[in-house]
């Protein structure tokens, strides 16, 4: 590395040093001023409705405990009624709790301005809440002092010591619908000797069941011996990584030298033509609201999506065999995808130009848990083009237009267990929204017997990677719940197929093109649709209102990658998902259908969730409609993937459909470039 090298990178740290200091200042001057109705519970309202609900249950020796705190939004409409009058409409604050007491889920409400609890009843029926992250690690440490496990690493001649377990969903198989289960989790462990990747080194054979009730050990089984998977070549530290060592990446930077470009006012954010609202639920992670555009020739924000988040994830693992048939995960319905959110590394997981934002959640006992870093929002440059034209065929000569691409960014990762997500809410000055998920962390894997692939003579329902190692295939499902008002709450979900032609009469040289037929959905039966399995287009459109030339106005949904479910539909696990047996949903707005799997998920049996609610087949044209978008990933693992996998990514667009009169990035004002001036060397 030459000195001017070290030089250049030692200022290039002072500037990013400055930045970061103006940033953090810039951050803590954020409002803190009246809550906007749908800011997500603070820390003292948290502590709040802690104490509330503890007076309410003190009288007992039960243990009292939480599972779910988060708002409970106010009604739409009340939303809407303050945003366009705040001083004169107050909505309610309200708190959402899922509780256990008594071994009995409770399902509380609580009023923060009158600090009493409005509503409380008992779930009767199947399903349990989210796990708490206490619960599980209690859950996790039992096996290490007990006995029948204890002996049993002995005698696979493995160090107590170095054993770490974790909790598994177990999901639910047919089991009594008259009979209710205990509420349990599986534990699984691992062997650490080596690695910090202890994911690559599952101990296999031993299933143990968890009461988390009682919490004790209600089911212990020793069925196979298979050895452990070696150590060697797992870690994915860099301090542990041995040469040859590259690809070496040149460093870079973007910085802004006037601050960033966008506004954060509490939770509100305004940048270039956008303005949205932030939240965070610890059961879905980000929430993006009341996400609006400025039309500039109409010189007013138009609304384009009231409430956008991920609402379910379903990860189903394709191996039936006793150790793995239960992985049929629920992340955010079992281990709460907003809970698992990490703190980000700046200049790593985000960029030297981004604004970070904490969240919180309540623990098991009600405390608010800070997450520090959960979100960042930052500009991207990325090189990209926004839109441009050469013409070459005029009197004046050649014409050359160009805008470079800006967007912003919204990013959280939750980490559940192996698995890394990267959520990205991307706004585009276009009117794009761009949703986008990454895949990362460390594959589930197996112990097996094998060494060489060609010793292996039966399905193993995975890839082998590594000595003794067997990854099992899988599926990631993402359902997103989008309530989607273009420019107003009155819109309609049309398709549009796009269909072949034959030309008969002779009337062209041609003999075939093709052109379109359009379908407005009146009900949810007849909305529900795959993408992909004939050439179509989605949108949204607010058939009370036109563009001068008569065009409905709307958003275009563009589909990712065309996956659908590949278990049978009666199958267990797919009964509890059977949000994913469609790609598109559409049902009219109602508050308390939020979550495509259901209130309680952990232990459901398919009787509430996103495809039971349409059934009801409810009238969806001309109302005010959510879409549900499904997003999904057929994984087969491959060794590229191992030890650590690198970033996977999907996702979809909102793309703006007749919503303006024309291009609203024409008159787009360029980004300034800026300048670095040649940094010398000194000796």
């Amino acid at each position: 590395m030459g000195m001017s090298f070290l030089h250049t990178a030692h200022n290039m740290a002072l500037l990013v040093l400055v930045f970061s200091i103006f940033i953090a200042s810039f951050s803590s001057s954020i409002s803190s001023q009246n809550l906007h109705p749908l800011d997500p519970l603070t820390p003292s309202e948290f502590t709040l409705v802690q104490t509330i609900v503890q007076k309410a249950y003190s009288g007992s020796n039960q243990n009292l405990t939480f599972h779910y705190v988060g708002l409970d939004e106010p009604a739409k409409r009340t939303v809407l009624q303050w945003q366009s009058n705040p001083k004169t409409v107050q909505p309610p604050r309200r708190a959402l709790v899922h509780a256990r007491f008594n071994k009995q889920t409770l399902e509380i409400i609580v009023d923060l301005s009158t600090r009493s609890i409005v509503s409380k009843q008992v779930h009767v029926g199947y399903g349990y809440p989210v796990f708490s992250f206490d619960e599980q690690e209690e859950a996790s440490d039992l096996p290490l002092s007990y006995g029948p496990f204890i002996e049993s690493i002995k005698k696979r001649g493995l160090n107590m010591s170095r054993v770490v377990c974790s909790t598994l969903s177990v999901g639910w198989f047919g089991e009594d619908k008259d009979v209710k289960s205990q509420r349990v989790i599986k534990v699984q462990c691992f062997y650490t000797e080596g690695t910090t990747n202890l994911y690559l080194r599952p101990v296999e054979g031993i299933t143990m069941v968890v009461d988390l009730d009682d919490m004790k050990i209600v089911d212990f089984q020793d069925r196979i011996r298979v050895p452990v998977p070696k150590a060697e070549g797992t870690d994915y530290q860099t301090s542990k990584q041995r040469p040859p060592l590259g690809p070496r990446l040149n460093g870079a930077t973007a910085v802004s030298p006037n601050g960033p470009g966008f506004k954060i006012d509490g939770h509100k954010i305004s940048w270039a033509n956008w303005a949205f609202h932030l939240g965070f639920d610890s059961r879905v992670g980000p929430i993006i609201s009341l996400a609006s555009i400025y039309d500039a020739e109409k010189h007013k924000y138009r609304r384009v999506l009231y409430r956008g988040y991920v609402s379910e994830m379903f990860v189903p693992y394709m191996d039936p065999t006793e150790e793995v048939y239960f992985r049929t995960y629920f992340d955010c319905g079992e281990d709460g995808f907003g809970q698992s959110a990490v703190s980000l590394e700046p200049l790593a997981d985000c960029p030297a130009n981004a604004v970070f934002m904490d969240a919180y959640y309540a623990d098991q006992d009600g405390n608010p848990v800070k997450i520090s870093n959960a979100f960042c929002i930052f500009e991207q440059h990325a090189g990209s083009i926004m839109w441009r034209h050469t013409e070459s065929g005029l009197h004046e000569g050649e014409v050359r237009e160009v805008r470079q691409d800006v967007s912003l960014v919204v990013r959280m990762v939750a980490t559940v267990g192996n698995y890394d997500y990267i959520n990205d809410w991307e706004f585009k000055p276009s009117g794009s929204i761009k949703v986008g998920v990454g895949l990362t962390g460390v594959l589930a894997t197996k112990g097996v017997p094998y060494t060489h692939v060609d010793q292996i003579k039966e399905d193993v329902y995975g890839a082998f990677l590594a000595e003794n190692t067997v990854a099992t295939h899988h599926d990631h499902f993402l359902n997103y719940y989008l309530d989607l008002d273009v420019d107003g709450q009155a819109n309609s979900f049309v398709k549009t197929d796009l269909v072949t032609k034959r030309v008969t009469d002779h009337s062209s040289p041609r003999k075939s093109y093709w052109t379109i037929t359009r379908e407005t959905a009146k009900t949810e039966l007849d909305a529900r649709m795959n993408v992909g399995l004939r050439p179509s287009e989605f949108a949204v459109v607010n058939p009370n209102k036109k563009t001068k030339v008569g065009n409905d106005i709307g958003y275009r949904l563009m589909p990712g990658s065309a996956t659908i479910p590949l278990l049978s539909n009666d199958d267990y696990p797919q009964l509890r998902a059977a949000f994913t047996n469609y790609n598109v949903w559409v049902t009219p707005y109602n508050k308390s259908e939020k979550w495509a799997g259901g209130r309680f998920v952990s232990q459901s049996r398919g009787d509430d969730n996103l495809a039971i609610w349409s059934l009801r087949n409810r009238n969806i044209e001309n109302k005010d409609i959510v879409l549900w978008y499904t997003i999904g990933f057929h994984h087969v693992p491959c060794q590229e993937e191992y030890p650590v996998m690198p970033t996977l990514s999907g996702g979809f667009e909102l793309r703006p459909a007749n919503f303006f009169e024309r291009n609203p990035v024409l008159k787009v004002v360029p980004a300034k470039h800026v300048i670095w001036p040649n940094c010398t060397t000194h000796h």
